[in-house]
């Protein structure tokens, strides 16, 4: 089982550069980042991440570019993974994210995991040019036009979303043919079969581990399905404040068929985001 933190708001106040670095000296296996361009004043769907009459958190809208902050906590490390926890593929032009994808795996030697999303506010994804409604079938026309970018010398793709003629998109990414794409979600009905026929890997937020579990059987029928290896596909889960401390739910996890484990960092200071993350490694590593 690999272990790995994710930082809520990986602003200079917890500057990456910092918390990276020190991740990988406590040996974590992965340091992660969100994602939210921008966040309309007025919305109409509430974040599914509070509980009910709850007000939305703050973070939402102050996170810094994820992939700028991966390519700080690049630059001061050497082995540790950096992750998307996750990036929004339909709001992103396929071509720019492609080149912005490929440089940070580039520059850090293929230590970069894509975990994408749809995401979940209609108006924040319009606003940056995604068809909300379909914006599932957005994001595989998306990532099917980046993986041809990352893979031929002279590409072209000609989709619904994504429509280019030859072109050459330079540099390649390291790892190849290209970096994982995690997707994350669990009651989509559909995320299993888009794993299995273009995914690498499954990347939910869960409650227990009888829903990680439930999810796995999902995904390896899935697999089965679209005639994909099962074993090539990575299981990470992600934690909530306080999840998954326990020893008994790491072998259970574990025992499920999850690979990783991602613990959640609080929001705050630079000092309380390394002393949770030394709390996490003394339990847990």
């Amino acid at each position: 089982m690999d272990f790995g933190v994710f930082s809520i708001l990986p602003d200079m106040s917890a500057d990456p550069a910092v918390v990276a670095r020190r991740a990988e000296e406590l040996g974590f296996e992965s340091y992660w980042v969100p994602d939210h361009t921008i966040l309309p004043v007025n919305y109409s769907d509430k974040y599914p991440g509070v509980a009910p009459n709850r007000p939305d958190p703050d973070y939402l809208w102050k996170m810094p570019d994820p992939l700028m902050m991966l390519m700080r906590a690049a630059a001061v490390t050497d082995t540790i993974k950096l992750g998307t926890g996750i990036i929004l593929v339909p709001e992103r032009n396929p071509l720019l994210m492609a080149k912005l994808v490929a440089t940070l795996d580039h520059a850090s030697r293929g230590r970069f995991l894509m975990g994408i999303g749809a995401g979940w506010n209609r108006e924040e994804c319009e606003i940056l040019g995604g068809d909300f409604d379909r914006r599932w079938g957005q994001t595989k026309d998306h990532v099917l036009a980046m993986k041809e970018l990352w893979t031929k010398d002279e590409s072209e793709y000609h989709g619904k979303y994504a429509e280019f003629p030859p072109v050459k998109c330079f540099p390649k990414p390291y790892k190849k043919p290209h970096p994982p794409i995690l997707l994350g979600g669990f009651t989509a009905k559909l995320v299993f079969k888009r794993i299995a026929e273009w995914g690498d890997g499954w990347l939910p937020v869960v409650q227990s581990v009888e829903q990680f579990a439930e999810g796995i059987d999902k995904l390896k029928r899935a697999a089965d399905d679209a005639r994909r290896n099962y074993d090539e596909l990575s299981k990470t889960v992600f934690s909530g404040a306080g999840q998954w401390r326990k020893e008994e739910e790491v072998r259970a996890l574990e025992a499920a068929g999850a690979e990783r484990i991602v613990y959640w960092l609080p929001e705050g200071p630079l000092d309380v985001i390394l002393d949770e993350m030394e709390k996490i490694a003394t339990e847990m590593l």
